[in-house]
């Protein structure tokens, strides 16, 4: 009797030392049920019904600034205006019969002759100067004056109908043309350098134009 109480107790404390030492081993046994507070924070989340945010209005913004363009205000510069309306209106063909092919280069193709090279760059007969390509009458010996440039030089036209302008920018820096406001036969260029009353230059082509001497005053019948 005495020696199987003994081995009871022996047995017992045996198992007690194999339950400690496995409580102390990671993934011994099963963990412990959780904290009814922890428990319920791993309970799966329900999903609400989604709610659609009501967007805060733009703010209104200025319109964009329209930039000042060819079609407001004034014109764009061009180096190819539009073509004058003139009353005078001829053929390419009519015009090389009635033109030298110089005056037909410069008149009609806009050309350039070489400075002191015209017939009237220095000429001093008085007369008028008519268009060679109409007649119509655009300056007078009066207002001619000699420039020094090499063409033939004037203050003013023989009035303000005579001739027109455009600008023109074939070349560097931008100038300022003058042509024939009957036929548009292409002049030269009026320049801001000349000398008073009107401060102004128009420099001619002599093939442009044709000088019609002054006839000699009629004698006074009295």
């Amino acid at each position: 009797m005495q020696i199987g109480l003994f081995h009871r107790q022996a047995l017992a404390g045996i198992l007690g030392l194999a339950c400690a030492w496995g409580c102390d081993q990671p993934g011994a046994s099963p963990p412990e049920p959780p904290a009814p507070a922890v428990a319920a924070s791993l309970e799966p989340v329900k999903a609400q019904p989604a709610t659609i945010a009501k967007s805060a209005p733009a703010a209104e913004t200025d319109p964009p600034r329209q930039t000042k363009t060819a079609t407001q205000g004034e014109p764009e510069m061009s180096t190819s205006p539009k073509p004058l309306k003139f009353p005078v209106q001829k053929s390419d063909a009519e015009w090389q019969a009635l033109l030298t092919p110089e005056e037909y280069r410069i008149t009609r193709l806009k050309g350039t002759e070489r400075a002191f090279t015209g017939a009237y760059w220095n000429t001093k007969l008085a007369g008028t100067y008519q268009c060679v390509c109409c007649g119509r009458k655009l300056f007078v010996s009066d207002a001619k004056f000699d420039s020094g440039c090499g063409w033939p030089s004037f203050f003013r036209a023989i009035d303000e109908d005579a001739i027109v302008t455009q600008e023109d920018r074939s070349i560097p820096p931008p100038r300022v043309e003058i042509m024939c406001s009957n036929c548009g036969s292409h002049l030269g260029h009026v320049f801001e350098d000349g000398p008073p009353p009107t401060g102004l230059r128009f420099c001619v082509n002599s093939a442009s134009v044709r000088l019609v001497p002054r006839e000699a005053a009629e004698p006074d019948p009295n």
